[in-house]
């Protein structure tokens, strides 16, 4: 038999797709995501190609991490400075000025990077890692596809002019979320609003975060601004607010001032329209399921990740969570066990199904419990 715990909770309805049909920011491409839920709340031709121009850093800067997390890597390692790289820190470019023949360590070139969104910085790097900045660039494409950036390639590490260097906005989304996920730590850079370069052969140069959000009263914590003259101004950015994080990638802004006003629009948007309801926690005990024939006459079931869902504040409807298994679970019962699925179901519709497991082990009574248990089942129907 099929047997059901129902947890009802007066929440509003998901209706992502119908809502505020007519919102709209000025941008040619946009999108904004819910981060702790994975729920797409608006998107305006997002998967349009653009050149991702310095967006493309955070790639540059998610290799470096990934080599540093194992080991292969050190932020105090040191990278000499290629006459390549020095000569994009001349006059035109985004440049940390960096000079021919100067011994950086990683954790600057990375701070370079990151918040003084120096293309000298992003080579030095690059050679320092792979040799060369096209055997770097393969790299980053190689990192694109395996988090799910399907309509992205990489064919350098800045994000200076290229025809090749192509994404979309969903693609650096996916990217951004990657980032704050794998590494909280190292994206703490990216919320520092200036960098000081001691550079060789003058004063010590100190430059700003680019993000004009980072500037705002509005929890903004990053991510990467971008500009080239035929894509114009781009950003991903991204706030974390009572708990509750959104991420917004735009590009095709008309100018800097436009790129900052619309993306707070596109993430107030997020902000004021939905809600994040929390369904249970990786690892942590949601509910007693019965329990046929064991030493325990019940066990405690968990899902293995986070269950979030963002749901739409305007329209008030019932949300249905249930847990259903057959059963009751007959003993034993392994540790981490399969043993039920957790159903969240909106307005009559099952929108998403989540394995659960058993908390603990559960062992068998002996024999002759379980034999005075099946004669009491017979007589009295109880378990």
């Amino acid at each position: 038999m099929y047997k059901k715990i129902l947890i009802y909770l007066f929440c509003n309805l998901i209706t992502l797709n119908f809502a505020f049909a007519n919102f709209d920011i000025k941008a040619r491409t946009a999108i904004l995501l819910d981060y702790h839920s994975g729920e797409i709340l608006f998107e305006k031709d997002a998967d349009r190609k653009i050149f991702p121009a310095s967006m493309t850093k955070i790639m540059t800067s998610i290799i470096a991490f990934d080599l540093i997390k194992n080991g292969e890597l050190s932020l105090d390692d040191k990278f000499i400075v290629s006459e390549n790289a020095w000569r994009l820190s001349q006059a035109g470019y985004s440049s940390m000025f960096i000079m021919v023949g100067d011994e950086i360590s990683v954790e600057n070139l990375l701070k370079g990077i990151i918040i003084s969104s120096g293309n000298d910085a992003c080579i030095a790097l690059a050679e320092g890692i792979a040799g060369t900045e096209e055997e770097f660039a393969f790299l980053m494409t190689e990192k694109a596809k395996e988090i799910g950036m399907v309509n992205t390639n990489f064919s350098n590490s800045s994000g200076i002019n290229s025809p090749d260097n192509l994404s979309t906005v969903r693609d650096i989304m996916i990217m951004s979320r990657y980032l704050i996920k794998n590494y909280p730590k190292f994206y703490e850079y990216f919320k520092e609003t200036k960098f000081t370069w001691d550079r060789t052969g003058g004063d010590p140069i100190t430059q700003g975060n680019r993000n004009p959000l980072l500037y705002k009263n509005f929890n903004a914590d990053g991510i990467k601004t971008g500009y080239l003259s035929y894509e114009k101004y781009s950003l991903a950015s991204s706030i974390n607010r009572n708990g509750r994080r959104l991420i917004s990638v735009g590009s095709g802004f008309s100018s800097k001032n436009s790129r900052s006003k619309e993306s707070t629009k596109l993430l107030t948007y997020g902000l004021t329209n939905f809600d994040l309801v929390k369904i249970t926690k990786a690892n942590d005990a949601f509910a007693k399921i019965d329990v046929w024939l064991g030493k325990d006459k019940t066990v405690e079931v968990y899902s293995p990740k986070d269950i979030y869902k963002t749901i739409k504040k305007a329209k008030k409807k019932l949300l249905k969570i249930s847990i259903k298994y057959e059963g009751p679970i007959e003993a034993p019962i392994k540790k981490n066990q399969k043993i039920a699925k957790l159903r969240v179901v909106y307005d009559q519709e099952l929108v998403d199904e989540y394995d659960l497991h058993a908390l603990k082990e559960v062992q068998k009574v002996n024999f002759v419990s379980r034999l005075l248990k099946s004669l009491n089942y017979l007589i009295w129907g109880d378990v």
